[in-house]
């Protein structure tokens, strides 16, 4: 099969195309012929040498792909072979054929086309766990998300405002802030221009967020606890601004403030497989009804994942970057 390796650690072009074998699903798993595949922040830290592969998984970048099952172990599943399948995988995704762990697929939403579906499963998984999951957002509370016009950004804005929460999201522009708005945001705030914690107090008569959700940590961090509400929660998913904060710890223990920081790609099969149920009783059907869509901004055939990376690179970017594989 075609396949995208990373030569050495370095600049987009060192993703070259190449051949490799296909790869063999084991128990639990399945094989994909892979229609299209999301590039991710990710992807960009492994090829750069900080985002260490886990034990067992490709080599290959890729963390989620959409297409067929063409075999592997469906035992136990309400998948078969021939089914068209959004997954979640350890990596190895920019390629003709991925193997991806049953529980982690998902039927592509009705509706959608596979380079869509395969948009979803990095940015949904995460935003669900980190949110939902570890942040608790509920009903009647409020988010803050910082880097709202990335995929991770766009996701985490049309689910928490489609299950009726009020969202701001901060940008880095003008424009970047409206498409924030337009994706549900109550107010884009451009970091550039505008001190984000005044404005969140401001637009909260005082009160501030419930939950914070960070991909840039560092400086942030500080400001981010002053706009927090008592016992707000901040989920901490990237460093973009660093690993370094000066954090006034009585705040945190005066207002019981809880900071909590995870990554997604080395937690087990069935972590991540719980995620998947929960995304498909309660966000497949806002996929199908429209009411939350797939924010794609430009789509490059596989041999192209240099100037995809490069795309990611430049942060100008509103939604996702794809790759078109079959």
């Amino acid at each position: 099969m075609n396949a995208i390796e990373i030569t050495q650690y370095g600049a987009p072009d060192v993703l070259q195309i190449c051949e490799r074998p296909i790869p063999t699903p084991k128990t639990g798993e399945v094989l994909i012929k892979v229609h299209a595949a999301g590039v991710n922040r990710p992807d960009v830290l492994q090829r750069t040498g900080h985002y260490p592969v886990p034990a067992g998984a490709s080599d290959l970048p890729g963390l989620e792909v959409a297409g067929e099952i063409v075999g592997g172990d469906v035992s136990g599943s309400t998948l078969r072979c021939g089914d068209m399948v959004c997954a979640l995988v350890q990596g190895g995704g920019y390629a003709e054929y991925c193997v991806a762990p049953t529980a982690q697929c998902l039927p592509i939403p009705k509706g959608l086309s596979p380079l869509q579906a395969a948009s979803l499963p990095e940015t949904f998984f995460t935003v669900w766990s980190n949110v939902f999951d570890r942040a608790r957002l509920v009903e009647g509370e409020t988010l803050l998300v910082q880097g709202g016009t990335s995929g991770i950004g766009v996701t985490a804005l049309q689910i928490a405002s489609a299950l009726g929460h009020r969202v701001f999201a901060t940008a880095g522009s003008d424009d970047k802030c409206r498409a924030c708005e337009a994706l549900g945001a109550e107010r884009g705030i451009n970091y550039k221009t505008e001190d984000f914690a005044a404005v969140v107090k401001q637009l909260t008569d005082g009160k501030g967020v419930d939950v914070i959700l960070d991909m840039v940590g560092g400086d942030y961090l500080v400001r981010e606890i002053s706009c927090l509400a008592d016992d707000g929660r901040i989920g901490l998913i990237a460093l973009l601004g660093g690993s370094k904060a000066n954090v006034d710890l009585g705040q945190i223990l005066r207002r019981r403030l809880t900071i909590s920081g995870s990554t997604l790609r080395p937690r087990p099969v069935a972590f991540k497989a719980a995620i998947a149920k929960n995304l498909l009783l309660q966000i497949w059907p806002l996929l199908e009804s429209g009411a939350i869509k797939p924010v794609i901004f430009q789509t490059f055939p596989l041999a192209q994942a240099a100037q995809a990376h490069s795309l990611m690179e430049s942060s100008t970017h509103v939604g996702k970057i794809m790759l078109q594989v079959n």
